[in-house]
């Protein structure tokens, strides 16, 4: 069986452990592989490393950052068929899915190669009688980033380009399910030519998790995953005077309204809904069909959603593939047993569904619930598979209060062909990210993203301007040269 090594000052390393957790090819149902979980002595030298390499990483000049960047940029453009490979074989979304995910997080690295300019700073000349004042921004140190296995190369892209560009270290710890992909980020970034300990890659469960944050030689940490695991990220990080962004959890709503063009709208719920089987945290999972919308706009859905063609992720034809462990197909497929059992609609039924010579394989196909109500497991839980509700309000005021009364406000979108309506939405709703026809409304590597409420813990968002904000401290110079001395026991005043 093949062992996932941990990437530790530029080489693979298994470290000291014994512990390892199974990785399985989720289209069969078989541990192909297995990856090292770190001991506190792993945790000790990934951070050695990285704290060993801040010194003189801190000191490199921005043109040498930018020139790694823009070559770290030509290598992953050159093998993204093989990381979307290696995303597809432990993940199990589809090809072109997993390919559109690494040129999201392509898109983040060539933001980052701008970054003489998003490290500039501020100046004031003759704030006073011979008196400058301006400001810089400063890395950190070494930073953490914790992620989850839905996006296996694109969040942790979100994150340590832009954190190492700014002159920090970074240690990743990745998910455990699927672990692959980050270690052979970080070998492109050595041949791009990313001095050793810069970016190093940790694997492990929750003990590693728990080490990074109570690491002292480790100033910020980053997270995304469930919003329970975002508090306890958040809690432990900041009581240990580290700076903290984590991203929970999400429940995002479309609102179709009257006016909408119910084809669009139909178009786009099934496509946001069931991408990547739903285990998305930008992914529809509630449609709100306003007014008399629904019994059209579920017929549309419905129709749609039984056409998907669902097989392994590697099959040209598949549309959507497995789901990425036994163990989460079972916690989704409960989630389908209980929305029935609650009184739901079931219109499109997914579970018992398994493509030929693949029965062993995580599957579940995709689901419809239609007549769901606020008070039902499925409504009120982030399932984070391919299960889509629609709930049934009469007017737009009441779409409002729905989505404002949930816990979550990570994203939402609205379908409507009025612009007064679409600008209503916008400015009212308690959501982070908000999409106008546009059902899943991911920021551009230049905007930040980051929910609201439930959704983020931390006030701030990743990559873009945010994320540059996240990973440096500003420091605040007033600055004279003066040309005659003399002692002056009053309090400095500008003038």
């Amino acid at each position: 069986m093949t062992t996932i090594p941990h990437w530790i000052d530029g080489a693979r390393t298994t470290g000291v452990s014994t512990r390892t957790s199974p990785v399985f090819n989720p289209a069969t149902g078989e541990a192909a592989k297995e990856v090292v979980l770190a001991e506190q002595s792993d945790v000790d030298l990934a951070v050695a490393s990285s704290l060993k390499a801040a010194v003189s990483w801190s000191e490199s000049s921005l043109s040498t950052r930018t020139r790694i960047l823009f070559a770290y940029r030509q290598l992953l453009h050159s093998h993204r068929d093989e990381l979307a490979a290696i995303i597809t074989s432990e993940h199990g979304k589809v090809l072109s899915d997993a390919a559109g995910e690494v040129q999201r997080g392509l898109e983040v690295v060539e933001f980052a190669c701008g970054i003489p300019q998003l490290l500039k700073g501020e100046h004031s000349e003759q704030v006073s009688r011979g008196v400058d004042a301006y400001s810089i921004r400063q890395p950190l140190g070494v930073v953490a980033g914790i992620t989850p296995f839905n996006f296996p190369v694109m969040v942790p892209m979100w994150m340590f380009p832009i954190a190492i560009a700014s002159g920090n270290t970074f240690v990743l710890k990745p998910s455990e399910r699927d672990p692959s992909a980050s270690v052979r980020l970080a070998e492109l970034f050595s041949e791009a030519g990313l001095p050793d300990g810069v970016l190093n890659v940790l694997h492990g469960d929750a003990f590693a998790v728990n080490a990074l944050l109570d690491h002292r030689d480790i100033s910020a940490v980053s997270f995304v995953g469930s919003t329970p695991i975002a508090k306890h990220v958040y809690s432990r990080g900041t009581a240990n005077g580290k700076r903290v962004q984590a991203l929970g959890g999400a429940k995002n709503h479309m609102v179709v309204l009257p006016d909408a063009d119910l084809d669009g709208a139909a178009d786009a719920a099934v496509s946001a809904g069931y991408g990547s089987a739903g285990e998305r945290c930008m992914a529809i999972s509630v449609v709100v069909a306003v007014g008399d919308t629904g019994d059209e706009l579920v017929e549309k859905i419905a129709s749609r959603t039984r056409e998907l063609t669902t097989l392994p992720g590697t099959d040209p034809d598949a549309q959507m593939g497995p789901l990425v462990t036994g163990v989460h197909r079972d916690k989704v497929k409960s989630y389908v047993d209980a929305g029935e059992q609650e009184g739901a609609s079931l219109v499109v039924d997914g579970r018992g569904y398994a493509p030929e010579g693949h029965e062993n394989g995580f599957w579940l196909a995709p689901t419809l619930f239609d007549h769901v109500t606020p008070e039902m497991s499925v409504y009120t839980d982030e399932i984070f598979g391919p299960v889509l509700s629609v709930v049934r309000v009469p007017t737009f005021e009441d779409a409002v209060e729905l989505v404002n009364a949930n816990q979550y406000g990570n994203g939402t979108a609205v379908y409507t062909g009025d612009g007064l309506a679409a600008r209503e939405y916008q400015r009212r709703v308690h959501v982070g990210m908000v999409g106008i026809n546009v059902p899943i409304p991911v920021p551009m590597a230049y905007y930040s993203f980051g929910g609201w409420k439930d959704s983020l813990f931390g006030d701030t968002h990743v990559h873009g301007a945010e994320g540059v904000k996240f990973y440096t401290r500003a420091k605040a110079i007033t600055a004279r040269w003066p040309r005659q001395h003399g002692v002056d026991l009053g309090f400095p005043t500008h003038g």
